[in-house]
């Protein structure tokens, strides 16, 4: 799960990364996640489901909140929905194929030099080379990853967050693009990592 924040830079401080916590379990047709967040409404909440990605906006007070899962395995969207409860938020994903999972998220993750595009507003490359560093104080790998897609949610505009939304749903998780006059008029083609071959469950 990638966790992205929206801060509310009017404040003296940044707001801290939320604690969000979730579980899953499976039956033979459907994955269920809940999303542990309570006292939320439906226009809270913003559910895009992918044929094999997720992603989930949450309206939390002073900051807004986005998750998003590389899925193991594809789903079907069409017969996939979520409800939002007063004490969590459950999202069940039909299975494409009705094998068992043995995981919920999938190991290869988009790369952070290919999957984002730069911004006109900031260059977005210079941040990336220095989450990269190899110091021993900074994050590395996932972590490093993930510290990079929060500072871009938390620092960009709503149509930054709009592309990123969009392009990692409709991609499958394989591309995080900041640029939505890019993306917005057109489906965002799935660009799997070299050496990594991207199959649909009907295929």
């Amino acid at each position: 799960m990638i966790l992205c924040v929206l801060v509310n830079f009017q404040s003296p401080t940044p707001a801290p990364v939320p604690k969000i916590k979730d579980d899953w379990y499976q039956t033979e047709t459907h994955i269920v996640i809940n999303i542990l967040v309570k006292n939320l409404k439906n226009d809270d909440v913003n559910v895009s489901i992918g044929d094999q990605s997720l992603s989930v906006d949450l309206k939390l007070p002073e900051k807004n909140t986005c998750l998003m899962y590389n899925l193991a395995h594809p789903v079907v969207s069409s017969q996939s929905s979520h409800k939002v409860l007063s004490s969590k938020i459950e999202i069940k994903l039909k299975k494409a194929d009705g094998i068992r999972w043995q995981k919920l998220e999938a190991e290869v993750k988009a790369q952070p030099t290919e999957a984002v595009k730069a911004q006109k507003e900031k260059n977005w490359d210079k941040v990336v080379v220095a989450l990269s560093e190899t110091e021993d104080d900074k994050p590395q790998g996932e972590a490093a990853l993930n510290a990079l897609f929060q500072q871009i949610y938390g620092e960009g505009s709503d149509d930054v967050r709009r592309a990123m939304n969009k392009s990692f749903v409709e991609s499958g998780g394989t591309v995080l693009s900041t640029v939505w006059k890019d993306v917005k008029e057109k489906t965002v083609e799935v660009k799997p990592p070299d050496g990594v071959e991207y199959r649909k469950w009907n295929d």
